[in-house]
C-alpha cells in the first residue's frame, strides 16, 4: 500500500521537524529566521503521531483479522512475538547508538535533551518496553511511542479475540461473528475517545491512545464492506462518534486521527491504496516511508551528535546553525538507510534479539560513571 508508505514518511519528517526544533541550541539560534515554522513544528508537528497510530491500526487488522476474527493460521503469541521483534530489533540497536552518542556529547553539550547515564534496571526495562510504566526516564525522544504500539497490538489481539469464544459458546455463524469483533473494538474506541483519552495520567497505557489505533482498525473493516448502504452508514457512524468526542472535549489530536482514518477509508474504498495508482514520479515518498520506522528510531541521537558539532566547531550564526539543522535530517536520512538496510529487513530470531539486548546493556554499563 504505498500510499500509506508515503503518508507515513511524510507524518515521520514532521516528527523528525518536531524534535529537531525542540533539542539543542541550533534550534534557538535558527529561529529567528522562520519563526512561525519553529513555533508551528514544536507546537502542532507531534501531532503527525497520531497519523502513525490510525495506520498501524488499519495495519493491525490487515495482519491479525481481515475478516473480523483472529487468523487461525496465526496463533496469538506468535503474532505477538514477531511484533515484537518487528518494533525491537531496530529499536534496540537505534537506542543503543543514542546511549553511546550521549555518552560522548555529556561532557560538553550543556542541554536538557542529553539523556543522564542510564542504569541497568533503566536499561532492561526499556529492551522490555516497560520503561514508562515502571517510571524510568527515557533514554531517547520518541521511545514511548514503540511501548505503546507494542501494548496496542497486544490489546487488539485480545479485544478481537474475544469474538471466537463468543462465536462457539454462544453458537452465532462466522458473519455475525466478524461483526462482534468489530463491534467490541468500536465499544473499546468509544471508550477511549470519550473517557481514557482525557486522563492525561493515562498516556503511558494504550487504553489513552486506543481511540486513534482503533478508528485505522475499524477503517479498515470498512474497505471492506460490500454493500454500499452498510459502508455509508459504518462512515456516518464513524464521523458521529468522533464528533462527540470532540464534543465532550476539543482534541487537536482526535481531530487528525479522525480526518486520517475517514481519508484512508476514503481511498480504500476507491482503490487509490493499490500498488497501481502510485506515480513514478513519488518513488522518492515511498522510499521513506518504507525507511520511516528506522528514521523515527535514529534521528535522535544524530540530533544530539549534530547540535554538540556544531555547537563547538563552527560560527554560532543564524544561518550555520540552519545548515547544521539541514544537515543533522541529511544525517538522518542516511542512517536510516542503514539500520532499515542492516537490522530492520533482517528476520527475527531470538539470538539477534538477545546479542541486540545484550549490546545495549554492554554498552549502557560501559558509559555510565
Amino acid at each position: 500500500m504505498p500510499l500509506l508508505d508515503a503518508t507515513k514518511g511524510v507524518a515521520c519528517l514532521l516528527i523528525v521537524g518536531h524534535h529537531l526544533v525542540r533539542y539543542g541550541p541550533l534550534a534557538d539560534g535558527a529561529a529567528p529566521l522562520a519563526p512561525w515554522l519553529f513555533e508551528w513544528l514544536s507546537e502542532d508537528g507531534r501531532l503527525a503521531v497520531q497519523v502513525f497510530l490510525v495506520i498501524a491500526g488499519f495495519l493491525a487488522a490487515a495482519s491479525l483479522a481481515p475478516a473480523g476474527l483472529l487468523r487461525s493460521d496465526r496463533p496469538a503469541m506468535r503474532a505477538l512475538y514477531q511484533r515484537y521483534g518487528r518494533l525491537v530489533m531496530p529499536y534496540l540497536a537505534a537506542l543503543t547508538c543514542t546511549v553511546l552518542v550521549a555518552a560522548a556529547v555529556r561532557p560538553w553539550l550543556h542541554d536538557e535533551a542529553v539523556p543522564g547515564a542510564p542504569s541497568l534496571p533503566q536499561l532492561i526495562a526499556h529492551g522490555l518496553l516497560l520503561q514508562d510504566l515502571l517510571g524510568y526516564d527515557a533514554l531517547s525522544a520518541g521511545v514511548w511511542y514503540v511501548a505503546i504500539d507494542f501494548q496496542l497490538f497486544a490489546l487488539a489481539i485480545v479485544v478481537v479475540g474475544l469474538a471466537g469464544p463468543m462465536q462457539r459458546h454462544g453458537r452465532l455463524s462466522p458473519a455475525t461473528a466478524r461483526w462482534v469483533g468489530a463491534v467490541l473494538v468500536g465499544g473499546l474506541v468509544v471508550g477511549s475517545l470519550l473517557v481514557f483519552n482525557r486522563q492525561a495520567s493515562l498516556d503511558i497505557t494504550a487504553i489513552y491512545f486506543f481511540g486513534a489505533y482503533g478508528l485505522g482498525m475499524l477503517g479498515f473493516w470498512l474497505g471492506r464492506a460490500t454493500r454500499g448502504i452498510a459502508w455509508s452508514s459504518a462512515v456516518a457512524l464513524l464521523g458521529t462518534v468522533g464528533l462527540v468526542a470532540l464534543a465532550v472535549e476539543w482534541r487537536s489530536r482526535i481531530v487528525v486521527a479522525l480526518v486520517t482514518a475517514l481519508a484512508i477509508v476514503l481511498a480504500d474504498r476507491r482503490g487509490w491504496l493499490a500498488p497501481k495508482h502510485w506515480p513514478t514520479m513519488a518513488m522518492p515518498l515511498l522510499r521513506l516511508g518504507r525507511i520511516s520506522y528506522s528514521l523515527f528510531l535514529i534521528h535522535f541521537s544524530v540530533i544530539l551528535a549534530v547540535n554538540a558539532l556544531v555547537s563547538q566547531w563552527a560560527p554560532r550564526t543564524p544561518w550555520g546553525d540552519a545548515l547544521g539543522l539541514a544537515g543533522a535530517v541529511l544525517l538522518s536520512l542516511g542512517a536510516a538507510t542503514v539500520l532499515h538496510a542492516q537490522v530492520e529487513l533482517r528476520p527475527t530470531t531470538w539470538r539477534a534479539l538477545l546479542f541486540l539486548f545484550g549490546a545495549l546493556v554492554v554498552c549502557g554499563m560501559l558509559t555510565a560513571p
